[in-house]
């Protein structure tokens, strides 16, 4: 029995995902998906690589994600899958390369800077 491993990342955000054929199990930090994303959009963004090749239900998949929140979580969740479903198969990269899903999203939060309120946002300005 293979597994394939991959990684995703979002924001800060690190999923490591191992896939081995199977009913459709998928494993979050040892708690079932439904368990560990209440959010039905959540469990969606993971499932979605596998509905669009349409192999929802036949590979199992335990995931350890770290740092961040849910939606990031589940985004980074979304790219390792999409990767590990590329490495099973070569002719499911073109579907999921046009909806982005191998794409790592580079957006990260800006850092505060000194004399500013966040990392833009400035004091309230007094004119007297």
């Amino acid at each position: 029995m293979e597994v394939i491993s991959s990684i995703g990342r979002r924001k800060t955000s690190v999923a490591r995902i191992y896939m081995t054929a199977g009913n459709g199990e998928i494993t979050v930090n040892n708690r079932t998906l439904e368990d560990y994303f209440p959010s039905e959009i959540l469990r969606t963004i993971v499932r979605q690589p596998l509905n669009i090749v349409e192999v929802d239900g036949s590979y199992d998949i335990k995931v350890n994600v770290d740092g961040g929140g849910p939606a990031g979580q589940a985004e980074a969740i979304r790219l390792a899958v999409s990767r590990g479903l590329v490495d099973i198969d070569t002719e499911f990269r073109p579907p999921l390369k046009k909806e982005g899903f191998l794409t790592r999203d580079p957006r990260m939060v800006e850092r505060k800077k000194y004399g500013r309120r966040k990392a833009r946002r400035r004091f309230q300005f007094s004119k007297r």
